[in-house]
């Protein structure tokens, strides 16, 4: 089986070139960037600070196991009363990922985690805007083989947003095609 990144240079390119009429192999667009996030504001609040250090180290350590590099703690940028949050708080985590590490995690969440995932039916269309970029989103990391559902202290979901060079809509749609990503017809 090919890698993602192999079958991006080795079936996409010429496809992408026959298809759109690309004369250079660097007209055709490619994947920037995959940035992944999750929030748990939610879990931690109204718990005492040793809680939610354990809650906080958790998440973070799930999330770098799946996306094999260390994860960055989001802080709120304002205290908002409502939502019991203070200015400073880690109320979320994300990480960018570029070059091969990009292409294992997505070819993880294409050919493991989204056929894992409970009542998946496939990515809607609408998932890819106007700039050729995907945003889709997973619905509990335990879906990933990283991760031991035995061990996971709190099932938490995440969202995925892939860059691209893309133009258009278009374009987008089918470089995500091609690359295996289920997306519904």
């Amino acid at each position: 089986m090919l890698n993602l990144k192999e079958k991006y240079i080795k079936e996409v390119i010429p496809a992408m070139q026959e298809k759109f009429g690309f004369k250079s192999v660097m007209a055709v667009p490619r994947l920037e960037k995959a940035v992944v996030n999750t929030g748990f504001g939610r879990e931690i609040v109204g718990k005492t600070s040793d809680e939610q250090k354990k809650i906080i180290d958790s998440v973070i350590a799930d999330l770098s196991l799946i996306c094999g590099q260390k994860v960055v703690g989001t802080k709120a940028k304002k205290a908002i009363a409502s939502f019991k949050t203070r200015k400073g708080m880690v109320i979320g985590a994300r990480v960018t990922l570029r070059g091969q590490k990009m292409y294992d995690f997505l070819g993880r969440l294409i050919n493991i985690a989204l056929p894992r995932s409970r009542d998946f039916q496939g990515i809607e269309p609408k998932s890819v805007d106007n700039g050729g970029n995907l945003t889709i989103a997973v619905k509990e990391h335990i879906s990933f083989p990283e991760v031991s559902p035995e061990k996971a202290k709190s099932i938490f979901g995440f969202e995925v947003t892939v860059a691209t060079t893309v133009k258009n809509r278009e374009f987008g749609l089918e470089l995500f095609k091609l690359l295996g990503f289920p997306i519904k017809k």
